[in-house]
């Protein structure tokens, strides 16, 4: 039996604004179904960013409260195996294991039909003291825990976007492009760029990326990317629509979670054109629903989560058709973790930064 520290380095999220660094923090109990694993990384997410902000995963006049405190954050993040329960024959100690972020229910409807990402309870690492997240030396992963291996010689800098990937590339799938679409990914953060690098694997007609930062659209070019725009600097509507004899694209996938981003992207997709909603949003944004319906008759979808993805993510950053070259570029100790979440942000120039263990 393999004896675990009764304490551990956490960081614990009390209210919003309320995050607190513990040097003491309890240490996970592995009762007979779970997995215990030591915490190698945690990627920061945006998300992550948001909540501690005070989004709406607090509740508001239009959300249900998601979060439940205290919790430990932090959804981006994979271990090795320290202890299994007895109940636990399908991993080993010494494994490497990484989790979708949904722990599933396996008894509502969205389970009972493989649609599992939707449950219903919707327990997520990161956000509930059910179900803590990665910002710990160690993890509880409970029975129902999605898990996928990850290889060993994997660097860590490439394991750390599996969970990130996996979410570009679900919501690219929703889009069901063709070799004939001119796509526009407007954002050329770290899952923008996970969005490029799986968008090139399908080869489309066109491929056009967006961002404010020319550092971004230089790396968005590297990742694949056919045309870069900075909005700030040209009429980037006047641009694409130039480009497709006045149509619009034909999809526009929207990973800046900025309101300035969905008003564009409805401006600048065709009539019967796809677009994905994606980015995680600070506050309420406001549309012409005129364009969706009566103008355009768009199909406007939505995009959650990971599902089925890991497999094939891990797969391809293995083998390296996914490019993951300088995407995480900083690591901090837990304890820095403030000064993490300022270069989480971007201010200074990075696309991922990560707590390492």
């Amino acid at each position: 039996m393999n004896i675990l520290p009764e304490t551990m380095k956490a960081l614990v999220a009390y209210d919003k604004g309320d995050y607190r660094f513990e040097s003491n923090y309890p240490v996970p109990e592995c009762g007979d179904d779970d997995i215990i694993i030591k915490t190698e990384g945690c990627g920061i997410c945006a998300g992550d960013l948001k909540c501690y902000e005070g989004n709406s995963t607090w509740g508001d006049d239009t959300h249900e409260k998601w979060v439940r405190p205290p919790f430990i954050p932090g959804h981006e993040f994979l271990g090795h195996v320290v202890k299994t329960g007895k109940n636990v024959t399908s991993y080993h100690v010494g494994e490497r294991l990484i989790a979708d972020q949904i722990v599933p229910c396996g008894k509502c409807r969205f389970c009972k039909t493989g649609r599992y990402w939707m449950c219903q309870p919707h327990a997520t690492f990161g956000f509930q003291k059910e179900n803590n997240g990665g910002m710990a030396e160690y993890v509880r992963y409970p029975k129902n825990a999605v898990l996928h291996t990850v290889p060993e010689e994997m660097p860590l800098e490439k394991a750390l976007l599996i969970e990130p990937y996996s979410c570009s590339k679900h919501a690219v799938d929703r889009a069901s492009i063709t070799v004939e679409d001119t796509v526009v990914i407007s954002g050329a953060g770290t899952l923008g760029l996970g969005m490029i690098t799986y968008v090139k694997k399908i080869n489309p007609a066109k491929l056009i990326v967006l961002d404010m930062k020319d550092e971004r659209l230089e790396k968005a070019r590297e990742f694949g990317a056919d045309v870069v725009l900075n909005p700030s600097k040209i009429n980037a509507l006047k641009e694409i629509l130039d480009m497709t004899d006045g149509y619009g694209c034909d999809i526009y996938i929207e990973a800046t979670g900025h309101p300035s981003s969905v008003v564009q992207g409805l401006q600048m997709v065709r009539k019967l054109g796809t677009f994905i909603e994606f980015g995680v949003f600070a506050a309420a944004t406001t549309v012409d629903w005129t364009l969706i319906g009566d103008n355009k008759e768009l199909n406007v979808l939505g995009s959650h989560l990971s599902p089925y993805c890991y497999p094939y993510v891990i797969d391809n950053i293995q083998n390296g058709s996914l490019k993951t070259e300088g995407v995480v570029s900083r690591y901090f100790k837990l304890e820095d973790w403030k000064e993490a979440f300022e270069y989480a942000t971007g201010k200074y120039g990075d696309f991922k930064i990560a707590f390492k263990f």
